[in-house]
């Protein structure tokens, strides 16, 4: 397994990248196979093998693909997150994505994980090291909130975090099976109101 030196290297070996994210999110990993993702991407077995190994490669450059997405939009929506208004903006902004994708295809890391977590420890280390780094941008959100006085002091940070983690996967499943962003928009919604019960002050004093 090689890394492409060249521009067209690099574009050939992202196209393979994108191309088999799209048929894992639409079939599955395990129902997608190699040459699948050879026919979408109109490449051949020695160029798959060239850039990835064998499918566990192509796996795992998938996820780190899907991390890198993910994260970066996370952490740009929430680094901006100082007050209370601001954080319903990006749970607006988190059900509008699923709208914009119809529902289909969910969460891309909660739904790697489902399929990878108990299959194979690499993988599983991977994807736990993302949920971790999008636990730590909320971690981060909510910490700029107490530090302006919006969260009490004494504010579990870490357990909020990890709430507020489990209600973006919850409402993402459910609206993936409901075809209902609606589900996703209560379970932020929920989730919001259960953090503004640690509030130093009335949730519509403080949303400035």
């Amino acid at each position: 397994m090689d890394d492409p030196v060249t521009a067209q290297g690099r574009e050939t070996r992202t196209r393979i990248i994108c191309a088999a994210a799209e048929l894992f999110g639409l079939q599955g990993v395990a129902g997608t196979s190699l040459d699948d993702v050879r026919a979408a991407t109109s490449t051949s077995k020695s160029q798959i093998y060239h850039y990835f190994g064998d499918k566990h490669g192509l796996v795992r450059a998938v996820i780190d693909y899907q991390s890198e997405a993910v994260l970066g939009a996370q952490a740009e929506s929430l680094g901006s997150v100082s007050s209370w208004d601001d954080l319903g903006r990006w749970a607006e902004m988190m059900v509008g994505e699923a709208e914009q994708y119809g529902m289909r295809g969910g969460c891309p890391i909660g739904t790697l994980a489902a399929a990878l977590a108990d299959t194979d420890e690499t993988f599983r280390i991977a994807l736990s090291d993302t949920f971790e780094a999008w636990r730590e941008a909320i971690h981060g959100a909510l910490s700029r909130l107490r530090d302006r006085g919006l969260l009490r002091p004494d504010a579990d940070l870490e357990a909020l975090a990890t709430m507020t983690l489990a209600a973006i996967q919850g409402g993402l499943l459910l609206a993936k099976t409901s075809r209902d962003s609606g589900r996703l928009r209560t379970a932020l919604d929920g989730g919001i109101t259960q953090l503004q019960t640690y509030s130093a002050a009335p949730a519509g004093a403080a949303a400035g």
